[in-house]
């Protein structure tokens, strides 16, 4: 009998929180790329030519030659102390290694986010968009997600009071936005801190991007300004490299004792082996010296991206913006275009994309669409670009000959 052919099982019922969890759409979407040939502009995956390999196999080495057997072994919840410490030493405010709680990657540090702090009906506020991430995280908790009005400097305060109405808390990227690109502004961040004071709105800054700005440094983070009302989130994810699945939580103490206790219930502990690696790589400022090689090959991306733009879409009614560092372009289409409709003709053509709607918590602008810049070579670039060009045009072309 084929085992296909066996009948369901039975007996199985499903908690409701598990009916909110949906597959992600990024994901769907670059199953479809992975087709040969494709130029995929779709990813939000780092360039494999920033892995720093060779300094993870010297530390690979002297973390096994010093210590095997401790490394292998299981470990604190709250992560391997020497890496805390040197997680609270790059931060610029000053933070106790006790408020730094080491999770596996970031988005684990939203999810625990969403354990310890929503209950079922709880609003949150995110900005429009938002992170797809995110809103899957906070999605099995059954909150009530409302999106902030933003512009092109993040976050429009105005709109925070108008939307308070009993959040738990404000989730935030303020450097090179997931998926917009944008960076909040120094004048933007200190009147959103100012308002979450008056409005005892806690915050919850995720800052994946932070280090990889272009021409100068974003603005001093939120939680410098605001550090017992903020949560902290970062990443060693696109400094160093994704697959370590390594990231951070800083927490006041009024919540740290919680996200740990979510911490030890998810996994005990994040990889103690890799731990030890980052933090024996980080022992003598690796990242002062590695960083910048990622800026500088991730800007000359930024602008091989910008000129095709500027060549191929011009005439055509795309909108799309500079991003001061980060790895991601938004784009938009003109009227009557969908960004959803337009992926499959653009993939027909050899190239690909994200859609913007997914990461809007509300109504969605359906001509949006984000753009990865970071993993295609420039001639790459040019040619997918090229190709994107010609699948928007033809869309046009279509949509007058039907009178729209």
């Amino acid at each position: 009998m084929n085992p296909h052919d066996l009948p369901p099982a039975t007996g199985w019922t499903l908690a409701r929180r598990a009916e909110r969890m949906n597959p992600s759409v990024l994901r769907e979407i670059l199953k479809v790329t992975e087709r040969p040939g494709i130029i995929s502009f779709a990813g939000g995956l780092p360039s494999p030519r920033a892995f720093p390999v060779a300094a993870f196999a010297a530390a690979c080495a002297e973390v096994l030659r010093a210590d095997g057997p401790g490394a292998l072994q299981y470990a604190a919840s709250e992560g391997y102390r020497p890496l805390r410490e040197e997680v609270a030493r790059m931060l610029p405010w000053d933070v106790s290694p006790e408020q730094v709680l080491i999770t596996t990657g970031s988005q684990q540090g939203l999810d625990l986010v969403a354990k310890v702090l929503l209950d079922p009906g709880s609003r949150v506020l995110v900005e429009t968009p938002t992170y797809l991430g995110a809103l899957q995280a906070f999605g099995p908790m059954e909150p009530e997600v409302v999106g902030v009005a933003s512009d092109d400097e993040g976050i429009a305060v105005a709109d925070l009071a108008r939307r308070r109405g009993g959040a738990r808390f404000l989730y935030v990227l303020p450097n090179f936005q997931n998926p917009t690109g944008r960076t909040m502004s120094e004048v933007r961040r200190a009147a959103l801190v100012q308002t979450a004071r008056e409005l005892a709105l806690p915050l919850v800054e995720d800052n994946p991007y932070g280090d990889l700005w272009f021409d100068a440094p974003p603005p001093a983070p939120l939680a410098a300004r605001h550090p017992e009302g903020t949560i902290y989130l970062g990443s060693f994810s696109k400094v160093l490299a994704p697959g370590l699945r390594l990231g951070y939580v800083v927490a006041p103490p009024a919540v740290f004792p919680k996200l740990l206790q979510a911490k030890q219930a998810a996994d005990l502990h994040s990889p103690g082996f890799n731990q030890r690696m980052v933090a024996e790589v980080l022992r003598d400022g690796f990242l002062e010296r590695h960083v910048p090689t990622i800026r500088a090959l991730y800007k000359g991306q930024r602008d091989a991206m910008l000129a095709a733009l500027e060549r191929e879409m011009r005439g055509l009614g795309v909108e799309w913006n500079t991003p001061a560092g980060g790895m991601f372009l938004w784009a938009r289409l003109p009227a009557g275009l969908d960004a959803v409709t337009l992926l499959p003709q653009a993939v027909e053509r050899g190239v690909a994309f994200v859609p913007g709607a997914p990461f809007y918590a509300g109504a969605a602008d359906a001509r949006t669409l984000r753009l990865s810049f970071v993993t295609a070579s420039a001639e790459e670039i040019d040619r997918g670009i090229a190709a994107l060009a010609a699948t928007i045009r033809d869309a046009r072309t279509a949509l007058a000959a039907r009178g729209g």
